[in-house]
């Protein structure tokens, strides 16, 4: 099992990117509500969604997790405690001094927002400050972005194949050999807390 665990380092606080897409919105209930307030790391999310109608994704996410949920928007900073979604038909990207941006570039694997802009635009910036986290999906969408999230010292999760409700994603991820946890939903945010909260007399 790996030991490391993300630290802050130089004024920046570790940030988790998570990617899901069918059978998404579940699987974000399940770690988001694993996860309070006292998260010390935002959490970015691109997940797979219609972009022809509103997305409300924001209210069906909101009650279930202690963070404060939001659609990311171009120019702002994420925060600890804070859970960024990328509003539809846009991808979710991380500029290199911090703040979030918004494009409207070609979809990436047949998705916008898509998981690989945003895996590998946080990775250029968090380096070894970054969990990565790979839901249930039909596609494989995260697949790039966990090998550039892992040649940059970042931490792979992907959520197990045998409990997603679309074992796509997941599959494609661990096919890379890049991954370093695969566990069922319930179990990434005991994971996250886990390595975000290391316990001093275990670590090395």
């Amino acid at each position: 099992m790996n030991s490391r665990h993300p630290h802050e380092s130089d004024g920046r606080r570790a940030i988790v990117v998570v990617a899901s897409s069918a059978g998404g919105v579940e699987g974000l209930r399940t770690l988001l509500g694993g996860l309070d307030a006292g998260l010390p790391a935002s959490v970015l999310v691109a997940q797979h969604l219609r972009r022809s109608r509103e997305t409300r994704i924001v209210p069906i996410l909101s009650p279930c997790t202690g963070l404060h949920v939001k659609l990311a928007e171009g120019g702002e900073r994420p925060s600890a405690g804070s859970v960024y979604i990328a509003p539809p038909d846009h991808h979710l990207c991380v500029e290199t001094d911090g703040m979030l941006s918004l494009s409207k570039e070609d979809p990436v694997n047949y998705a916008r927002p898509a998981a690989d802009p945003l895996f590998e635009s946080a990775s250029q910036v968090y380096g070894p400050l970054i969990i990565a986290c790979v839901l249930t999906g039909s596609d494989g969408d995260g697949a790039r972005g966990v090998e550039v999230v892992k040649s940059r010292g970042g931490i792979v999760i992907v959520e197990d194949p045998a409990t997603a409700a679309f074992q796509g994603m997941p599959k494609s991820a661990i096919e890379t050999g890049q991954v370093d946890f695969v566990r069922p939903a319930e179990g990434i945010a005991p994971l996250i807390r886990q390595l975000l909260h290391p316990d001093p007399a275990r670590s090395s």
